[in-house]
């Protein structure tokens, strides 16, 4: 299946939500980041998401360009080859662009999707992430609803944020954010949907904060509150009916308690953002390499190393089938594996 349309990813979120289960978002920098997302998702037999962030943009485009956008484009144009290899679905996402670089990532990447529109060639990504939780609230939303409008002309799902998720994540740095900003309010999940939902054909997600934090710490170091969310979306259809409740994104997922996490599925999330546990899943078995074949890895005292150990396939294939089976994990963990939309 290539990367999905519009039709179909929307489909995807609704079923999410109606049964209980969400999408693992997986962030990839690489080829073989995204190579591991991709086979770990078909392992499970779930339908997933891979998404790329400004600093894994700026990673992918290498040192000497250094350009976020093209980063991610070349990223995306390498996983609609290969998505086409697997039995599942899968959309493309970027993650956390705040105000100030939305005209250096996403919009030159919603203009190569226009292009490619102009060609007859599917979108480049299935959704865009804006980031706004640091601006005030009004602030933030009137971005947010004009981005939306672009978004609704390319058949493209916009991904809002409401307050900040603690920790730091490629830059964007929340550790001294004020503690109320780390608890989304029933009004602000209100005023999000009644600002969103204005415009026609606009497709969203919400991640509404509930005292999440990107990165991971020790067990019971990190204080979450998914009751947050069954009251946000409570509001919501109290005013507006059940047909207003929203698909809701939990950021922060790494090292999180499974009874969180299941907790949330409940209450509208319908896509869960694993970053940091699966960096380590990647880089765990590279360092296993590297520790058991140390001789074999460097040119040591007059020797030649061995080729076959540091040709950096060796240790890149061990980094893949690690990270892939940890996103096969995290497919179990929000129940989706098993569960893939995808048809032959």
């Amino acid at each position: 299946m290539a990367v999905v349309d519009f039709k179909t990813y929307c489909k995807m979120l609704d079923l999410a939500k109606e049964n209980h289960y969400a999408y693992p978002a997986i962030n990839v920098s690489s080829l073989v980041t995204a190579n591991a997302a991709l086979k770990g998702l078909a392992d499970a037999q779930s339908d997933g998401i891979l998404q790329v962030s400004t600093g894994a943009g700026e990673f992918a485009s290498g040192l000497k360009v250094k350009n976020t956008a093209l980063g991610a484009m070349s990223i995306a144009q390498h996983v609609h080859l290969l998505a086409r290899q697997y039995n599942i679905n899968v959309a493309l996402s970027t993650d956390h662009c705040t105000a100030a670089k939305l005209d250096t990532f996403v919009r030159p990447l919603m203009e190569a999707t226009k292009e490619r529109r102009a060609q007859g060639l599917p979108n480049l990504f299935s959704s865009h992430m804006f980031d706004g939780g640091e601006l005030p609230l009004e602030e933030n939303m009137n971005l947010a609803v004009s981005l939306l409008e672009e978004c609704a002309a390319l058949d493209l799902i916009l991904e809002v944020e409401a307050g900040v998720v603690g920790g730091e994540e490629d830059g964007v740095n929340n550790e001294d954010a004020p503690a109320e900003k780390l608890y989304s309010t029933p009004e602000d999940m209100l005023y999000v949907y009644e600002r969103l939902s204005e415009v026609k054909g606009g497709c969203f997600m919400l991640a509404a904060t509930f005292g999440n934090v990107h990165g991971v710490y020790k067990p019971g170091n990190v204080k979450l509150r998914p009751q947050i969310l069954k009251e946000g979306q409570a509001a919501v259809t109290a005013k507006h009916g059940a047909a207003a409740k929203m698909n809701l994104v939990f950021h922060g997922g790494s090292g999180s308690e499974l009874s969180d996490i299941h907790e949330t599925l409940g209450y509208g999330v319908v896509k869960m953002n694993v970053d940091t546990d699966t960096q380590y899943a990647y880089s765990r078995p590279i360092v296993d390499h590297m520790l058991k074949h140390y001789d074999g890895m460097l040119k040591i005292e007059g020797e030649v190393g061995n080729k076959k150990i540091y040709d950096p396939r060796a240790y890149s294939k061990a980094g893949e089938q690690g990270m892939a089976a940890r996103v096969a994990q995290a497919a179990a963990d929000l129940k989706s594996a098993g569960k893939t939309t995808y048809q032959a």
